[in-house]
């Protein structure tokens, strides 16, 4: 299989406000890719486009933003008619849009769960299936899930959270399965800790919560290291130095890793 190629291509990027969707953006339009960028912040879209304008790589006709909330089924429509009204062939779909929630699972409330499983996979999922026409439409599309090395290993605290990248996992798994043959692949992107706004909006939690992870990335970092799985069609990448050692320690002994991990009071 050849390697992808954003040139001239269509890509949908959701959660593209900040963060590592907004650098994807940006990327993918200086590669001359047109972009369709969905967030909720209709401002943040603009000064992306405005960033776009202002870069010597970039023509903002090549970035398309689209305002609505990812969970809304009304949002998920408009993206697949604008994806129509362009005539065109969907050639990428990013599932970036994420939020989180940190804090102890009995003490939490039933809305955490929902919001939280509902804006991390269930939503990306469903967005994922109103759009396979189009996908399936392009000689060599892709469909790259953002989903965290969470995903591979929980810790104490982020039950919500790592249930719903546990999901996303298994959901691309399965996904990659029924479609192999096809011209659509799934590639699942694993990072760690990204420096980005996501603890600035936790769902439901105290406002001086901490996340304590090991090492982190720059968002702009993510974004190189997606695009760069994307153009390889590949099927899985865990991103960063400490995500790898949690997920693969957590492989050869799991029980070294409950024990480490273990919340102590």
């Amino acid at each position: 299989m050849t390697n992808w190629t954003p040139n001239r291509k269509l890509a949908v990027v959701t959660g593209a406000s900040s963060g590592i969707g907004r650098c994807l953006c940006k990327r993918l339009v200086q590669s001359q890719c047109q972009v369709i960028a969905v967030a909720r912040r209709r401002d943040r879209l603009e000064q992306l486009s405005q960033e776009i304008r202002e870069s010597v790589d970039g023509d903002s006709a090549n970035l398309i933003p689209l305002v609505g909330d990812i969970t809304d089924p009304e949002t998920q429509q408009q993206i697949v008619d604008r994806v129509e009204a362009l005539g065109r062939p969907l050639d990428l779909l990013i599932n970036n849009a994420g939020i989180g929630g940190i804090g102890a699972f009995e003490d939490a409330q039933l809305s955490r769960l929902r919001r939280i499983m509902e804006v991390n996979f269930i939503a990306p999922a469903e967005l994922t299936r109103r759009l396979l026409p189009a996908l399936r439409s392009s000689p060599d599309a892709v469909i790259c899930n953002i989903g965290s090395v969470l995903g591979h290993r929980a810790v104490p605290d982020k039950s919500e959270y790592c249930a719903s990248k546990f999901a996303m996992h298994g959901w691309s798994d399965s996904l990659r399965s029924e479609l192999a043959g096809t011209n659509v692949s799934v590639t699942l992107v694993s990072p760690s800790t990204t420096r980005s706004e996501f603890f600035d909006v936790l769902v439901e939690s105290d406002s001086d919560t901490q996340s304590k992870s090991i090492g982190s990335w720059p968002a702009d970092r993510v974004a190189a290291a997606t695009l760069s799985a994307i153009r390889r069609h590949r099927a899985e990448v865990i991103l960063s130095v400490g995500g790898k050692l949690l997920v693969y320690a957590d492989r050869i002994c799991p029980p070294l890793m409950n024990w480490l991990l273990r919340k102590r009071s």
